[in-house]
């Protein structure tokens, strides 16, 4: 039996592992420890929040701390004082552990106490932008994990978060915002009080305008879904906000509902007005239970019901004439509907100058102007007095003096009858 021979070898070669192969180990624990050791190293006695920042920020720059691999523990430390364990909102502590006792969610939960380490995160991530995603990270795992902080802690975040985006650290909202999409901590009332937290800082530093833009740009504007489904409705919505000092909030969420409910009773109203052209009491009907429902303004619901009324008619194929004649016979059809809803001289000279900026804008219509009000005013619609009103000092500055003119031959009818009256009374 014959054996392989062995092929010859080079005595005294090593086997080298390139350099690029080469896998060092993390190790976010020493890497927390080094950053907390330079803090008390860096520690004044007599400095502010503000100037021991600064002084531990300087400290670390002149380190060789690798900050690309270890970006989320560095700004762990910077939240809550330690490494984070893997278990979910929990320090990693131990008994011969070191902490940086000074951290946002140990701090007060005021702006002046939070603030420094935003200032402080300005400049690391102006010199490190590649940090931005780590502090991002971190926040979203905070989010991921608020039913683990206490509530003061809860507000640090919140005041945090608010900070973060107002001072623009370069993080887009919609990146954050959407982590509070969690249905199980919606459930438990968690969501709702820390977005209340935030609501309340962010309104502090900017707009209710600021807010809302902020929530639209990150598709969670939606403020109902942040409620538990016991609360979510718009008595549990506007006790809430109220109750938290967020009366502004409640207004807003008012208009938009009540937008939305407008926006409803509109197509609702055109395609019954469609269909049922005789079916005046069924609308009014149809009406009445809206504005109770939603509770809906009586100047908005006039918009409504004029575009409604102007939206049912069929437009196609008419000529100047034909249209005039169809709206003159569309506000006849329907003029006890508008005047169920215009009770008030305030409500009929809002649905005289709502008629002038339609027919403004229509441009064809201009000439029908007149026949509409004269109509109005034949279908008791509108009164004397909120005619001659309009014509003084309540009409719109659209058009306004073409449509003066327009109404001169009727306002003088209106005048003279007014002074035969008085000469018959007296």
């Amino acid at each position: 039996m014959s054996t392989k021979e062995e092929k010859p070898t080079l005595g005294g070669a090593r086997i080298r592992t390139r350099k690029r192969n080469i896998q060092i180990p993390l190790d976010p624990t020493s890497f927390a420890d080094t950053v907390i050791t330079i803090w008390k190293d860096a520690f004044e006695e007599g400095f502010t929040q503000q100037q021991q920042l600064d002084a531990f920020v300087k400290t670390l720059e002149t380190t060789e701390l690798d900050f690309s691999r270890y970006g989320d523990t560095l700004f762990e430390v910077f939240f809550t004082g330690a490494r984070l364990s893997t278990a979910a909102g929990a320090v990693a502590e131990e008994a011969d552990k070191e902490k940086m006792e000074y951290n946002i969610l140990s701090v007060e939960g005021t702006k002046e106490s939070v603030m420094p380490f935003i200032k402080v995160f300005q400049i690391i991530l102006r010199r490190r932008p590649f940090l931005i995603k780590n502090l991002e990270n971190l926040l979203k795992r905070l989010l991921t994990q608020l039913e683990h902080y206490t509530e003061d802690q809860q507000d640090r975040t919140a005041l945090a978060l608010s900070l973060t985006f107002t001072n623009k650290l370069g993080i887009p909202p919609e990146n954050l915002m959407v982590t509070l999409n969690n249905d199980a901590l919606v459930a438990k009332g968690t969501i709702l009080r820390f977005i209340t937290s935030f609501f309340k800082a962010h309104l502090a530093d900017n707009s209710l305008d600021d807010l809302i833009t902020l929530l639209k740009k990150s598709r969670t504007d939606d403020l109902m879904s942040y409620f538990p489904m016991q609360k979510r409705n718009a008595d549990g919505f506007k006790q809430h906000f109220e109750a938290a000092g967020l009366k502004d909030l409640v207004s807003y969420q008012e208009k938009k509902l009540s937008g939305e409910s407008l926006q409803v009773l509109e197509a609702e109203l055109v395609a019954h007005m469609e269909e049922y052209p005789n079916g005046v009491t069924e609308a009014i009907d149809m009406v009445k239970e809206a504005k109770a429902k939603d509770s809906l303004a009586d100047a908005l619901l006039i918009q409504v019901l004029w575009r409604g009324v102007m939206g049912a008619i069929q437009w196609a194929g008419k000529n100047q004439q034909q249209t005039s004649n169809a709206v003159l016979r569309q506000v006849k059809l329907w003029s006890k509907l508008l005047a169920t809803f215009t009770s008030t001289t305030r409500l009929e000279v809002e649905l005289i100058n709502l008629i002038q900026l339609w027919c403004y804008e229509a441009n064809n219509l201009m000439k029908v102007f007149q026949d509409i009000v004269r109509l109005l005013y034949d279908t008791d619609v509108v009164s004397e007095e909120a005619i001659m009103f309009w014509a003084k000092k309540g009409s719109m500055t659209k058009g306004r003096q073409l449509f003066l003119e327009a109404m001169a031959p009727f306002i003088k009818w209106l005048e003279e009858a007014e002074e035969d009256d008085d000469d018959d009374d007296e």
